[in-house]
């Protein structure tokens, strides 16, 4: 993946005969859809056993509500291990091996959750369900660095992860009809969700084979011209596109012991986890509002729909003015004023209210979250570097995920104030991080303007060497 960009770095004129525009709009639409495809059926899977528990799943299965929690937790260990391995295979391998194999492995996963007969038989299912799906979010993200300028970032993200606000949507639309089939096959409704949700994701990841390309160079839609424009693109961002490295554990230790790395997994944890609480708890909790289990379903739809629009409009603005922290700081301060709507609401009994309040939470992380990965992904040079660091960022914030997974415990209905408050606290510690890594961005960057190093000072080979640690490299605030 990295050969064609060392053939092309440093080669690179130019061009005034190409529209960036047209070119940007090619690229959006032969990447974006297909990765935005991959993200929301990745998301559908692991989200639906939330849609599943309120037709009957626990009740059939005989579960507690302890145990249902540790079905939800399981998943996220496993999760968030396979992260970083599964970046360092994507460097070896193709992304149209690496990224389908692993779809097709999760998918299978997912059918056989369909005909579990026990407790026991759900939780190895999702065990095995997090270590296959783990490598797909940092393995995208990476992906999109080997085409997109950081100029470029996050308006790209947002597309695709929207999809994961559309997956939401989707989830409760199918689980609503979905459950009509139940009887069918002498098969409960809750397992027909699990059967059609899987098939359909093992569909898509062998037609993915065949769609995904590998990098710029292999692109058959682009011309020699709009080729070079795109190593051009990348080449300008300085050593976050990288000649044919070469893999050394020094560029993971570099990850792991970088501070941006550290601060950042932070503020990612602060909005992966009530993420996945919405996505996991957002059906049991309109469901005991008073609402029924059909319109609780129907009831997450606007939720989403909502949050996928205002993160799409808010990245645009930000690459516009490659701005992410100032953003960031708004978007902080969108979710916290909305967790506590949602708790007051809750703690007066008033369904209304919590569910305004919980409709401007998801607006919100969803909204963040996209911002949070590109600033980090923006800020990381060095491929093996970035595709570890990145890993990293996201695998330790999926870690949330098994702690809010036992945040909205069974007696803490209807009203769930433990849970809020434990996320509203996880946003707060992410606000600090935020500012934190503003100010040491905007310490180094400073420090180097005062070096006064530029392009000519450097080989191109130390610049390579040193990644974001070269004195002419600056982050972005």
């Amino acid at each position: 993946m990295e050969a064609a960009i060392a053939e092309k770095l440093g080669e690179v004129e130019p061009t005034a005969r190409v529209n960036d525009a047209r070119i940007l709009r090619k690229l959006d639409i032969r990447l974006i859809p297909m990765l935005a495809v991959l993200y929301l059926m990745s998301f559908l899977d692991r989200g639906n056993i939330g849609n599943a528990k309120i037709e009957g799943l626990a009740e059939d299965l005989h579960m507690t509500g302890s145990q249902y929690a540790l079905t939800l937790t399981v998943f996220f260990l496993t999760y968030a291990f396979a992260e970083v391995p599964s970046n360092l295979m994507l460097k070896c391998l193709k992304p149209s091996i690496w990224l389908p194999s692993i779809m097709v492995a999760w998918g299978t996963i997912t059918t056989l959750m369909g005909i579990v007969e026990s407790f026991n038989g759900l939780l190895v299912a999702r065990l095995f369900l997090g270590l296959t799906e783990g490598g797909l979010y940092p393995g995208v993200i990476y992906y999109t660095t080997i085409w997109y300028s950081r100029k470029h970032a996050q308006f790209r993200n947002a597309l695709f992860f929207s999809a994961a606000s559309i997956a939401g949507a989707f989830s409760g639309l199918l689980a609503f009809a979905i459950n009509k089939m139940d009887g069918i096959g002498n098969l409960a409704g809750w397992r027909w969700i699990f059967i059609i949700e899987g098939i359909a994701t093992v569909v898509i990841a062998v037609m993915s084979f065949f769609l995904i390309y590998d990098s710029p160079e292999e692109a058959s839609f682009l011309t020699d011209d709009e080729k070079n424009w795109v190593y051009d693109q990348l080449s300008r961002d300085g050593p976050i596109a990288q000649r044919n490295e070469k893999f050394r554990w020094k560029f993971v230790t570099a990850a792991f012991t970088d501070w941006q790395v550290l601060v950042a997994m932070f503020m990612n944890l602060s909005l992966i986890s009530p993420i996945y609480a919405i996505s996991l708890f957002l059906p049991t909790i309109i469901n005991n509002l008073g609402y029924t289990s059909t319109d609780a379903q129907l009831l997450t739809i606007p939720i989403y729909i909502s949050a996928a629009i205002t993160a799409v409009v808010v990245a645009w603005y930000s690459d516009r003015h490659l701005s992410r922290s100032p953003f960031l700081f708004v978007l902080y301060g969108v979710i916290i004023v909305g967790y506590l709507i949602t708790m007051a609401g809750a703690a007066a009994d008033i369904p209304g209210l919590t569910y305004a309040g919980v409709f401007i939470v998801a607006c919100g992380l969803y909204t963040a979250f996209p911002c949070n990965v590109t600033w980090i992904s923006n800020n990381l040079a060095g491929s093996y570097k970035r595709a570890v660091g990145l890993a990293i960022h996201v695998g330790f914030g999926n870690l949330g995920g098994a702690m809010v997974s036992n945040f909205y415990r069974s007696q803490d209905s209807p009203k769930f104030l433990l849970g809020h408050g434990l996320s509203l606290m996880l946003v707060l510690i992410g606000l600090v991080a935020v500012v934190i890594l503003r100010l040491g961005y905007q310490h180094c960057n400073r420090k180097r303007d005062e070096l006064g190093y530029t392009q000519g000072t450097l080989s191109p080979e130390e610049i390579e060497s040193l990644g974001d640690k070269a004195p002419t490299y600056r982050y972005i605030l």
